[in-house]
């Protein structure tokens, strides 16, 4: 990842909020050719030592690529936004904000008990946050069966992380509180998202 030193984000606490925070990621392998599949990877342990989880459709072409010891590069992307220059009090150049986190994994596969395991645990996550939560067990057990016959499961083993977060850190305090004031008027749920994050970052 490109990442000029007064943007990288190195703190695994960072990392793994953010993992956590924006779960659906693009894994990305190469055979032949590169191939990238979306898809929600969940994260267990500490900020420390942790793994990640996922699964594909066993029709996914990108299966090919995965066995145990494989490498693939996940990217987990946060807010991002434009970010005018005619927000400023003077003229500038505008730009971009974001912040991502890169991480290398080595492929472990998961034989069937893990992976029904660690989809209770991903209908959980998000289950959870429903008016009215339809778990897991609570799915018709024959619907449950024959869906696992059509996807595999595997653990992703960090091997290399990368963060950053450009968010305006080097301009004055008074383009970064217009910047997010901007932002905030936005009815955007990304732009809401990004004066957030800017704000945070830059501690206003």
């Amino acid at each position: 990842m490109y990442r000029p030193p007064k943007y990288i984000k190195e703190d695994p606490e960072f990392v793994l909020d953010f993992i956590r925070k924006f779960p659906f990621a693009v894994m990305v392998s190469k055979g032949q050719e590169f191939i990238a599949t979306h898809i929600p990877v969940l994260a267990e342990g500490t900020s420390e030592e942790f793994k990640l989880f996922g699964h594909i459709a066993n029709h996914n072409e990108q299966l090919q690529n995965l066995r145990n010891g494989s490498k693939v590069l996940l990217i987990f992307q946060g807010n991002h936004g434009y970010i005018s220059s005619s927000w400023y009090a003077e003229k500038d150049i505008s730009t971009w904000d974001y912040s991502a986190v890169h991480v290398h994994a080595e492929i472990e596969l998961q034989d069937r008990n893990e992976l029904i395991a660690c989809l209770e645990k991903l209908v959980f996550t998000f289950e959870e946050q429903q008016e009215n939560p339809l778990y897991y067990k609570d799915i018709p057990e024959k619907m449950l069966e024959d869906h696992i016959d059509l996807i595999t499961g595997f653990w992703l083993k960090p091997v290399k992380i990368e963060g950053i977060a450009k968010l305006h850190q080097t301009y004055s305090e008074e383009n970064k509180r217009r910047t997010i004031a901007k932002l905030s008027e936005n009815s955007h749920s990304q732009n809401k998202g990004l004066s957030g994050d800017i704000r945070k970052e830059n501690k206003l």
